[in-house]
């Protein structure tokens, strides 16, 4: 109770003390609830992190030589028309679907009609592409070889990347390896190989 002074008189007050309402904080944590929580963040960061991992793992894996190959030989007439396209084009360097092309003019990739390229012509590598499921076809001419590659396989960022090709060489390229499928599993291999697949043709991988 309480006494307050209201004009010149007392004034008696009963006041009730208001009760806590409970909430999550309310009470102070104890250890062990503290290292409860903390086991149960990182579990689940571990899981995450562990799933994280796996994909990456996954993504990262290139596919087995032989099914890139057995697809090579069941779109062989796709290959040489895209090839045999390209080489003709002597001032395109590469076709990307969806961004346009490079040429000898210019490194980066622009539209057809900024560079004075044939849209149909444009139009006809990428119906190709599409139907092979391909992301694109460059050609590299140097002293070593001339090749005429079309993307097949890719992963990674920045300078942890993988690649491989299909690529046509008018001469034998260098690096060659028996098997791309031991080339990968082992732990010293060049930066670049090429793995016969017969006449002209070769599997090209970096890592």
């Amino acid at each position: 109770m309480q006494i307050f002074t209201k004009n010149g008189r007392n004034v008696r007050m009963e006041v009730t003390p208001k009760k806590p309402t409970a909430g999550f904080w309310h009470k102070p944590l104890r250890g062990t609830t503290i290292l409860k929580a903390g086991s149960i963040v990182l579990a689940v960061f571990a899981i995450v992190l562990g799933a994280f991992g796996a994909f990456v793992s996954f993504s990262m894996k290139p596919p087995k030589e032989t099914k890139v190959i057995e697809d090579f030989q069941l779109h062989r007439a796709t290959y040489e028309r895209l090839r045999d396209m390209l080489i003709a084009d002597r001032q395109l360097r590469a076709v990307r679907p969806g961004h346009g092309v490079e040429t000898s003019d210019s490194a980066l990739v622009r539209k057809p009609a900024e560079v004075n390229f044939s849209v149909s012509r444009y139009d006809e590598y990428v119906a190709l592409l599409k139907e092979i499921d391909r992301s694109g076809v460059f050609k590299i001419e140097d002293k070593q070889s001339n090749l005429v590659c079309v993307n097949s396989w890719g992963a990674g960022w920045a300078g942890d990347t993988r690649h491989l090709w299909l690529c046509w060489a008018d001469r034998e390229p260098a690096n060659q390896v028996a098997s791309l499928d031991a080339y990968y599993r082992g732990t010293k291999r060049s930066r670049n190989v090429f793995r016969r697949i017969d006449g002209n043709w070769y599997l090209g991988a970096d890592w």
